[in-house]
């Protein structure tokens, strides 16, 4: 079975109280060097079988059309998602904090 991910942002121009808490809150705890943070929507779908082109086309009308309000946020992502999306994004992770 694939998997997509679809990620959702609110526009740069639109406020996120949620994402200010979270900003507010690294700063009691003394985490320094992060300075600004958003909170967006990610969503997971499974499909039947590898995922397609097909599968990500649908999954980008559905983005545009049901999982995001296109007046205040917008789709940043839609991709596949699985054994080897995720491995990369592991070492990606590893590599980026040593």
């Amino acid at each position: 079975m694939g998997r997509l991910v679809v990620d959702v942002m609110p526009k740069p121009e639109i406020l996120d109280p949620q994402g200010q808490a979270v900003t507010a809150a690294l700063a009691r705890l003394g985490i320094e060097g992060l300075t600004e943070v958003r909170q967006g929507k990610r969503f997971e779908i499974a499909v039947e079988g590898d995922v397609t082109e097909s599968h990500l086309e649908a999954a980008r009308t559905a983005a545009s059309t049901l999982l995001s309000n296109p007046v205040i946020e917008d789709v940043v992502r839609v991709s596949a998602t699985g054994d080897a999306a995720d491995a990369e994004a592991q070492r990606a992770s590893a590599t980026a904090g040593a």
